[in-house]
């Protein structure tokens, strides 16, 4: 079998409206001048579309026309290297996802410990942001509230009071491994996203030993000033929060 009938029937295979790249459709690096002749006939025939360099989607068909890939397929590709996360999606539009605010973001940024990722590309628009620990597919949910508490003032229509009601519920549903992982990361985070996770652990009565480490992680004469009453988090005279 060629490998130009190899690509085909794995592009047949994908979903419509999936954006793929190389690494997807497993071809080797001594391979990509032959593969790119026989994508470039795909294209040609229309079968597949080209969403940047190295990157195609199976447009879907419909009563209405064709339909591009969504938003979330096409930052996709800037997230993985070699099928690995390497980025994950911060800022207002993470937070518009969590429920921290209903404002829209009309540039994302992308967080990443080992590239810059600078998007300016249609309707895909990213600013490169350094993630605070090396970025993998088991803890980039977890980077993305903790970036939440680091941007709590600074978090579009919303005040630190009501975010800090949203991220309670949130860490609320979270399992016991989540939330020891939610406690490891938090110890790489600034100080003032310690303090602020441990008091609303500890308010929403989490008891596990990482607490303890969270609060001897924090120096007793720095405070974090929130403009928090004690209402709005009972804890937070314990984590050095006014």
């Amino acid at each position: 079998m060629t490998l130009a009938t190899q690509i085909r029937d794995r592009i047949t295979q994908l979903p419509d409206g999936k954006t793929f790249g190389y690494n997807d459709l497993r071809i080797a690096k001594k391979e990509y001048t032959t593969a790119a002749k026989a994508l470039e006939r795909l294209q040609k025939k229309g079968l597949i579309k080209k969403v940047s360099k190295g990157v195609f989607y199976k447009p879907e068909q419909t009563v209405f026309g064709e339909l591009k890939p969504d938003y979330s397929e096409l930052l996709r590709p800037y997230l993985f290297e070699n099928g690995k996360r390497v980025a994950y999606e911060t800022g207002t539009a993470l937070y518009n996802r969590l429920g921290l605010t209903t404002q829209m973001a009309f540039r994302t940024k992308i967080a990443s410990r080992s590239k810059r990722i600078n998007i300016d590309r249609g309707v895909l628009k990213a600013d490169a942001v350094k993630s605070y620990a090396e970025v993998t597919d088991n803890n980039y949910v977890i980077l993305g509230l903790l970036d939440a508490f680091k941007d709590i003032k600074r978090i579009p229509d919303s005040s630190v009071a009501q975010a800090i009601r949203r991220l309670s519920a949130i860490l609320e549903a979270l399992d016991a491994k989540r939330l020891e992982s939610l406690i490891k990361y938090a110890l790489v985070y600034p100080p003032r996203v310690r303090a602020l996770v441990g008091a609303v652990l500890q308010n929403n009565g989490y008891r596990e030993k990482g607490l303890e480490r969270l609060k001897d992680s924090l120096n007793p004469l720095t405070t974090v000033k929130l403009g928090l009453n004690e209402s709005e988090l009972p804890t937070k005279r314990n984590w050095y929060i006014e």
